[in-house]
């Protein structure tokens, strides 16, 4: 059984979601109930919901959604990682308004939608360093260019727990390793990352990619952050741009055959409950 730590949903009739008119592969309603049909038939014992970068009057409105969610019963939603700007000096009241929030787990910021320097300033990495001690994690969602402002930014939180989500966002359709395997080393030497397993699906070429071209961006990850620091996710539905949910997981399966049950475990579902709490 999986714990799926990067499951997007989508209620265009909700929500607003200004980068969806660019993506029209994906700008379409992404429900709850669509997600847990397919999830239950594939092994999917529970959830984490990810923020689709709603437009920012939306953001607390997204993380009402997910709760109601939460609710229904025998719910796969385990709880929510919320959108947050911590560029804003508006952010150290909306954190402790969202400390009181149960259902949020952990915070994202995409940071390869913004420039470089969003991420640089005091302000912002004071403001991730404020989740220390908190139980809040914080997602790194950059490209591999970015990985050392990313490594900045871990090293001035030494006491955040970070998720590098996407296994760093590796060109695998070009097949090119260096400089994101380099970069991944470097970063997995920090004991508060851990890396997510997902998303790479979508970054090989959509029609023709195959088990053998994700196999090295997977299995570097793993090595390098070693099975007690990676966890999985779907990526649904963005996963849609390299194939089906079904077929991550097939995947997955493959990828990770021959390794211990242990090891196993421990990717699929265990440390994801050891991280959050779940």
């Amino acid at each position: 059984m999986l714990i799926d730590t990067h499951v997007h949903l989508i209620y265009r009739d909700k929500l607003n979601y200004p980068w969806l008119a660019e993506v029209s592969a994906l700008d379409r309603d992404a429900t709850y109930e669509q997600y847990a049909n397919t999830a239950r038939r594939i092994g999917i014992e529970g959830a984490l919901h990810m923020e689709v970068d709603v437009d920012d009057k939306d953001r607390d409105a997204e993380t009402d959604l997910i709760q109601s969610l939460m609710q229904l019963p025998d719910s796969l939603m385990r709880g929510a990682i919320a959108s947050c700007r911590p560029e804003s000096d508006a952010f150290p009241a909306w954190l402790e308004k969202q400390r009181l929030r149960p259902e949020i787990k952990g915070l994202r910021r995409v940071l390869h939608v913004v420039p470089d320097e969003v991420s640089t300033t005091p302000t912002f990495r004071d403001n991730v360093k404020r989740l220390s001690a908190t139980g809040l994690t914080f997602d790194l969602c950059v490209f591999p260019r970015q990985i050392p402002l990313a490594i900045e930014l871990v090293d001035h939180c030494p006491e955040v727990n970070f998720i590098l989500d996407h296994c760093g966002v590796p060109d695998v359709k070009s097949g090119e390793m260096n400089p994101w395997q380099q970069h991944m080393t470097q970063l997995a030497e920090r004991a508060n990352v851990s890396a997510k397993i997902s998303g790479v699906m979508a970054y090989g070429d959509p029609d023709n990619w195959t088990l053998s071209d994700l196999r090295p961006f997977v299995e570097h990850t793993i090595a390098a952050f070693g099975w007690d620091r990676v966890v999985w996710g779907s990526d649904s539905p963005v996963c849609t741009l390299g194939g089906q949910i079904e077929t991550w997981v097939a995947a997955t399966h493959a990828l990770i055959d021959g390794c211990s049950e242990t090891e196993k475990a421990a990717l699929l579902r265990d440390n994801a409950r050891k991280i959050w709490t779940l």
